[in-house]
């Protein structure tokens, strides 16, 4: 039955529009009252007969076949037969229509003369011509049309992906594909651009179509009838080599109905913009990636990491060799021969290493980029229009001649500067690919290379400062001990692991009268100089109070009320926390004739003893307050110690180094203990490897101490009454003794010493009076008795009768002192073995 357009619910408007239907097999299906006006047909008569009927020798115009193959939308001329057989020369256009799953349903053909045609001839003109890449896409006939530029012409765009909004296209992983181009021309540079990676719908189209990614992007804009933008970038490629694009999507909407009948896309070039962004974020990421420790090798590595690929194929860093060494290069501008040492190097995938390896120290040819970038203090920049660059490059960038053939082409060397002094330099270099560098990377290439070379001067400043500490700590704690006769003794101290501000743990072994030996440990509450000089103080004056032989609770006693007075000083009061200023102290005194080891704490951590049978256990001893707290008395406690039994004593971060907790810490240490070994240097090694982590959080001091003894064969003693009669008996007795230990030759000597000191305790002390010799290294004379009173050493006048004899006892003797006792007081007497004693 014939159809007429307009029937079937069509719009009744539509009949007085020149237009036929026409099956996808093509035969007519509809005619309009406009088509039967212009072509002069009735509707019976025209359809379901085929549409060649109507066309002059049946045939098809040279593209409306292929359009009615493909389902393309089309428009040109053709010549149809009028009713009355006169030829009519047409213009037509051909819209295919299709169904919901889109399979072509048929073809909608419209004929007559468009009044707008000349402005719809200049609108296909500035698209056609546009220097802008420009492509629409019908919604009702799927076709894709685009200008030569985005078909290869004259801005190329990447493949690879699309990102922005909305989610799904942003994601869009989109392949690679030949456009369908007219000409063989433009065919060719579409297909040399897709090799480069360069064309810009080559991810888009699929043999002249749109593909399934760009689609969704599509029908997205359409359906939700709004513009949108997205980002289009080259994922393989590196920055150094990317190009980016801007791809602006918005809906069409027909005139007539305000339907949107399809889609609009234009391309612009956003490599410079996205450039810049991707500068922005490079500097940005430095700011959290360059410098992350103060160790200046570490820091220059990142950031050469950081920069390849990024912002070059090549990056090498050199520094002084003075600057590696830790010391300050003078202020200016370097020389151009001097010594660099090569401190990191990162390339590319591709791009071959440098000759000169890492650690090794070279020197830039005076007219090379990186001599001139450290004589002048600036950034050089230069490409190949440079003959000293090109004369530089054929003998081989950063010592490589394999360099010369990837075809370097662009460079940057940058002076590594801080605070008016060159440091070194640091070589970007840009391979065949990339794009040459520009003055925006100049800036980004000093904003690096300043935010590396701070790092490196903090290095070096931190590592001179912490030497210097360390120096300062090392100065005042003591080096080595002579041999004594009362311990043997081993020692370690390490400093904190990280930072300059080195701590106030300190130790010492001070030797006393009676071969008696005074070991001591401590810790300044603290950490920086202001606690390595009060370490200082507090050690010198241990030292000055063990001199004087004061028991260890007075002593201690003495030193809080010192401690005390520092803090009141200026110089504490102006440190960063006066309040922090404190210290404890551990004093023990063993004396190995008694093998009594006396000791007290001032808030310091207990010592603990391992006995020659093996069991280890903690002093338990009554700790007084930290120094510096003043007010509360000191207690001693007293231990016997057999001989061979070992003696810890430490500092707070021993114990305190894998757990907080003060009895697991003991715990480990006794443990510890148990595995020593008769070497005392190996014993602390391996207290330390027991007790301590790879890197402490606190000083460390331990000081091991084993016990020795002197027995009857070495002392002498005897009870004096307070008779002047018996000196002579003492000074016979003495030298008996002497003869017993093959010691004639020091008779002499000892027995006027004996004389002097018994005479002036049965003078001026009381009873009981006790004298006794020591035989050990030296020859030691003790003379006791009952009164605190001590003798004093002064110059007798001519007819004095008095005073001569302490004088002639100093003379004679290595040295003399007086220590109290709780039951009085002692004055002793130190002289050399002869040279042939035993």
């Amino acid at each position: 039955m014939a159809t007429s357009v307009g029937e079937n619910g069509h719009s009744g408007w539509l009949n007085h529009v020149p237009m036929a239907i026409i099956s996808v097999g093509g035969t007519v299906t509809g005619w309009s009252e406009g088509a039967q006006k212009l072509l002069g047909y009735r509707p019976p008569e025209v359809v379901g007969h085929p549409v060649s009927d109507l066309l002059i020798n049946g045939d098809y115009p040279a593209v409306a076949g292929p359009c009615l193959s493909e389902a393309r939308e089309w428009s040109g001329t053709a010549a149809v037969r009028h009713r009355d057989g006169h030829r009519l020369d047409l213009p037509l256009h051909l819209h295919p229509t299709f169904s919901d799953d889109e399979t072509p349903q048929a073809f909608v053909v419209t004929a007559g003369a468009d009044e707008a045609e000349p402005d719809r001839r200049m609108v296909e003109w500035a698209f056609t011509q546009s220097s802008v890449a420009l492509s629409t896409y019908s919604t009702t006939s799927h076709s894709w049309q685009s200008n030569a530029v985005a078909h290869g012409g004259e801005q190329p765009t990447p493949t690879g992906h699309m990102t922005g909004s909305p989610a799904d296209c942003d994601r869009a992983q989109t392949a690679a594909g030949q456009a369908g181009a007219v000409e063989s021309r433009q065919r060719q540079r579409q297909e040399q651009a897709a090799e480069a990676g360069t064309w810009p719908y080559s991810d888009l189209l699929d043999a002249g179509r749109p593909n399934e990614g760009f689609l969704r992007c599509v029908r997205r804009v359409a359906k939700e009838a709004k513009p949108s933008r997205y980002e289009h970038l080259a994922p393989a490629a590196p920055p150094a080599h990317q190009r980016a694009w801007t791809i602006e999507m918005w809906p069409v909407r027909s005139p007539d109905t305000g339907q949107v009948a399809g889609v609009g896309a234009a391309v612009f070039d956003s490599t410079e913009q996205v450039a810049a962004q991707q500068r922005l974020a490079l500097l940005n990421e430095a700011g959290s990636r360059i410098g992350t420790t103060l160790n200046a090798q570490r820091a220059v590595q990142e950031l050469a990491h950081l920069t390849v690929p990024r912002f070059a194929d090549s990056v090498t860093v050199d520094l002084l060799d003075s600057v590696t060494r830790g010391k300050e290069p003078p202020p200016g501008p370097a020389d151009a021969t001097v010594a660099l040492r090569r401190v990191a190097h990162q390339t590319a995938d591709g791009v071959p290493e440098a000759d000169t390896e890492i650690s090794a120290t070279d020197t830039y040819p005076p007219h090379s980029p990186p001599a001139r970038a450290l004589t002048s203090g600036r950034t050089v920049l230069c490409g190949t229009h440079d003959p000293e660059f090109t004369r530089w490059l054929t003998a081989g960038v950063g010592g490589s001649p394999h360099t010369a053939q990837h075809e370097f082409h662009s460079i940057m060397a940058t002076p590594l500067r801080a605070r008016g002094l060159t440091l070194g330099v640091v070589v970007f270099a840009r391979a065949e690919g990339s794009q040459p560098y520009e003055q925006d990377d100049q800036l980004v290439a000093e904003e690096l290379a300043n935010r590396a070379a701070s790092s490196v001067d903090n290095a070096g400043r931190f590592s001179r400062e912490r030497d210097n500490a360390l120096t300062l700590q090392r100065s005042l704690l003591p080096r080595h001990f002579p041999k004594q006769a009362a311990v043997e003794v081993a020692h370690r101290y390490l400093p904190i692991g990280m930072g300059a501000e080195v701590g106030g743990d300190w130790f010492d072994v001070v030797p006393l009268s009676g071969t008696r030996v005074a070991l001591v440990v401590g810790d300044v509450v603290g950490h920086g100089i202001h606690a390595s000089a009060a370490m200082g103080r507090l050690r010198t004056a241990v030292r000055t109070l063990a001199g004087v032989d004061l028991p260890p609770d007075e002593l201690l006693t003495h030193l809080d009320e010192l401690v005390t007075h520092l803090t009141s000083d200026n110089d504490i009061r102006n440190t960063p926390d006066p309040s922090q200023i404190g210290a404890t102290c551990l004093y023990a005194v063993y004396d190995p004739v008694s093998r009594l080891c006396t000791m007290a704490s001032a808030g310091h951590v207990p010592p603990v003893v391992l006995f020659p049978d093996g069991t280890a256990s903690v002093v338990q001893l009554t700790p007084g307050p930290i120094l510096g707290v003043g007010g509360l008395p000191f207690e001693p406690t007293e231990l016997e110690l057999p001989e061979g039994s070992l003696l810890a004593l430490y500092t707070d971060g021993l114990i305190e180094a894998r757990s907080h907790d003060l009895g697991v810490g003991l715990e480990r240490l006794c443990a510890a203990l148990t595995s020593a070994e008769p070497s005392l240097d190996v014993t602390c090694d391996i207290i330390l490897k027991a007790l301590l982590p790879e890197s402490p959080a606190d000083d460390v001091a331990l000081l091991l101490a084993r016990t020795r003894a002197l027995h009857t064969d070495q002392v002498a003693a005897w009870s004096l009454p307070s008779d002047p009669a018996i000196v002579a008996d003492a000074r016979a007795q003495a030298s008996r003794q002497l003869a017993t230990w093959g010691l004639t030759d020091a008779a002499s000597i000892t027995e006027l010493v004996v004389s002097e000191l018994v005479t002036n305790a049965i003078r001026y002390g009381d009873a009981p009076i006790g004298l006794r010799l020591i035989r050990d290294r030296t020859l030691i004379c003790e003379v006791s008795d009952a009164s605190s009173t001590s003798p004093h050493l002064r110059r007798a006048r001519t007819y004095d009768e008095g005073g001569r004899g302490l004088h002639m006892v100093t003379q004679l003797t290595q040295g003399w002192g007086t220590r109290h006792t709780p039951t009085g007081k002692t004055i002793w007497a130190e002289q050399r073995l002869p040279a042939n004693g035993p």
